[in-house]
């Protein structure tokens, strides 16, 4: 190979692909055919050849001239590829490719699949929710504790990390009951505590104030626990 060949090689640059479009183009529900395609249009854009035609995308592929008119139809119909008026000079307007389109595809698709795997994950995260208290109560939960347990994550919107947090504040405090948990819930809801660390606080805050002063204490007395906060007596 001579060297101007080298050198004209690489002068024509490169050009970047998205690799999420080549992971997702199959979740898109593109083949490789359309695939390579688009491909060869973003390549065409970016390398200034704004309205490849159907001939130019052919020479470049293993397909022929119809059946890529066939598959830009297709792309277009089926919302990933479109033709705009390119009007860039005033006294000359022409049409180009744009992948916009395409982009907001992928845009989409990503944005469906964390939802997806959010929602996974909150209901793995309340099947979890239910075996950690049937383990502290030490036996399977009656059918009005589901229902209560439902009502907090899906009625008062409560956090699973939350509800768990609650459940260790009733047993660290020897009330383990649904009661005293609700109770629990409902008074860190109109604090407007959302976090672990902000229940942390508001219940060291309550224990610290709720701890009576100490008293002279005889030989024979015995030390007394820390009393925890009474969330059934606010």
């Amino acid at each position: 190979m001579k060297k101007e060949n080298l050198i004209e090689w690489f002068e024509q640059g490169s050009i970047s692909i998205p690799k999420l479009l080549f992971n997702h183009y199959n979740e898109l529900g593109l083949n490789e055919i359309e695939f390579m395609t688009l491909m060869h249009i973003y390549v065409s854009v970016e390398s200034g050849e704004l309205f490849p035609t159907p001939n130019d995308l052919s020479g470049k592929m293993s397909i022929s001239s119809t059946a890529c008119m066939e598959t830009l139809r297709s792309l277009i119909q089926r919302g990933f590829l479109i033709i705009e008026q390119n009007n860039e000079s005033p006294s000359l307007i022409s049409e180009r490719y744009s992948l916009k389109p395409l982009w907001e595809k992928l845009v989409y698709q990503l944005l469906q699949e964390t939802r997806n795997e959010a929602e996974q994950e909150q209901k793995e995260e309340e099947v979890n929710l239910y075996s950690i208290f049937e383990q502290e109560f030490g036996r399977p939960l009656s059918p009005f504790e589901c229902e209560t347990l439902a009502m907090w994550i899906d009625q008062d919107h409560h956090d699973p990390i939350i509800i768990k947090t609650a459940l260790r504040e009733s047993v660290m405090s020897g009330k383990l009951n649904f009661r005293y948990i609700d109770r629990i819930l409902f008074e860190w809801k109109k604090n407007g505590i959302k976090t672990i660390d902000q229940a942390r606080a508001h219940s060291q805050k309550f224990r610290q104030h709720q701890q009576p002063k100490k008293q002279p204490q005889s030989n024979t007395q015995k030390a007394t626990a820390i009393p925890f906060f009474n969330w059934l007596e606010q």
